[in-house]
């Protein structure tokens, strides 16, 4: 696949992600939509991240359907994915990210306008952890993201578009488990794109994108994925 396939495939298939995703926390957390007052928040935001996943992978598949660079880094250190292919997936990821995120913002502008507080709403585009601790904090995206990507390198599906189903089922399933903690990003484009998409965008009142906080979310999936392909490297894989 040529450089611009990868980068335009990854591209509409993490601004998918990003429009889904951001999107279902949006419809939860701001005020006046249908969505609003929902007593089981966090169930609907993990469903609709499943769901997110689900949809920009499959729109993805011609690369692969990464749509995370912690997936792609994971591929290229278990020999899936060749290194001179890294940096075209990374670019369209992130600008994917962010340009999912501005299409989630568009379709929310008249909620985000009529909120009478935006200080909070860094929650709808990247992760904000209650409890600030960076060490531990990154310690949380590694073992999120380590589950996520031994997962999608040692799972029975080959190439079948099955592995986007079970992967979104997954990413469910660490959201309701492992995702309190830092609202698991598990991937650095689907945090920073979105995180700078809020720094640039016209919210009133909005609050600050928290650059201080920015790197946990991109670093600690990074080191979940190459400890998961480390482990991969040595365990057994099921014939798909």
């Amino acid at each position: 696949m040529s450089a611009w396939g990868i980068i335009f495939s990854e591209f509409l298939g993490t601004a998918a992600l990003i429009l889904f995703g951001a999107g279902v926390v949006a419809n939860v957390l701001l005020p006046r939509t249908n969505a609003d007052g929902d007593t089981a928040s966090w169930v609907l935001i993990t469903l609709g991240w499943g769901f997110a996943v689900f949809i920009g992978a499959s729109i993805a598949d011609a690369s692969g359907g990464h749509i995370n660079p912690a997936v792609t880094l994971g591929s290229a250190l278990s020999g899936g994915t060749p290194w001179s292919e890294v940096p075209w997936y990374v670019i369209g990821q992130f600008l994917g990210a962010f340009v999912g995120a501005v299409l989630a913002w568009l379709v929310h502008k008249l909620q985000f306008d009529a909120n009478e507080d935006n200080a909070g709403t860094l929650n709808i585009f990247s992760t904000n952890p209650p409890i600030r601790r960076h060490v531990w904090n990154t310690v949380t995206e590694i073992i999120a993201t380590f589950a996520l990507v031994l997962f999608l390198l040692v799972a029975p599906y080959g190439d079948s578009p099955a592995i986007y189903a079970a992967a979104a089922a997954l990413v469910m399933g660490i959201g309701q488990s492992l995702g309190g903690p830092t609202g698991y990003a598990i991937n650095p484009a689907r945090d920073l794109g979105p995180r700078i998409a809020y720094a640039v965008l016209p919210i009133r009142g909005k609050g600050r994108p928290e650059w201080g906080y920015a790197w946990v979310p991109v670093v600690g999936p990074l080191i979940g994925a190459a400890l998961a392909a480390l482990v991969a490297a040595g365990a057994p894989v099921a014939a798909p």
